[in-house]
């Protein structure tokens, strides 16, 4: 339940901004949307990153959705899981993996569940978003196994960044849709 009271769906705003975000979205606003539309920079800031961080970068989709999922779950974000499971799905991933995810000890060493790099993943996502700092076996592993320092990167910032969102859901109470 959510802590504080959403924006109305059909609010409008001198900027446009949430005109922007419901056009985005297919002609609606989710409750996150409706959370965030409290405050007019951070929506726009968040409605600037985190679609990029969805949508253009070079890691896998595939690997970053498996990350986004395993946030969710290890920080109890119900609604990052039940908005991201899909796009896990269609991204190539599977029910049985998303179940996996929820024994977040025995999903790392999974190896009929996950390839060697969807592992890595997990291992990386695992400690980021638990202790905050990886070990130096764990970042060895995921660098021997993604094909350059961009994706590195990249699969570090997505799980930073979704740590950020499961943080801003859990916190504010906003409920699934």
């Amino acid at each position: 339940m959510s802590r504080i009271p959403y924006q109305a769906s059909d609010m409008t705003d001198a900027q446009g901004l949430a005109d922007s975000i419901r056009k985005r979205r297919g002609g609606q606003l989710y409750n996150l949307d409706r959370m965030l539309l409290h405050s007019a920079p951070l929506a726009r800031g968040w409605h600037g990153f985190l679609p990029a961080v969805r949508g253009e970068l070079e890691v896998s989709k595939k690997l970053g959705e498996l990350a986004i999922c395993f946030v969710a779950v290890l920080n109890e974000a119900d609604y990052e899981f039940i908005h991201h499971a899909p796009v896990f799905l269609s991204a190539g991933g599977n029910e049985a993996q998303l179940a996996a995810l929820r024994s977040p000890e025995a999903a790392v060493v999974d190896q009929q569940l996950f390839s060697s790099v969807e592992r890595a993943t997990l291992k990386l996502t695992l400690e980021m978003t638990r202790s905050v700092k990886v070990s130096d076996e764990t970042f060895a592993m995921i660098r021997s196994q993604l094909a350059n320092e961009q994706q590195l990167v990249e699969i570090v910032g997505v799980v930073a960044a979704y740590n950020m969102v499961s943080r801003f859901l859990v916190a504010l109470g906003v409920d699934p849709e």
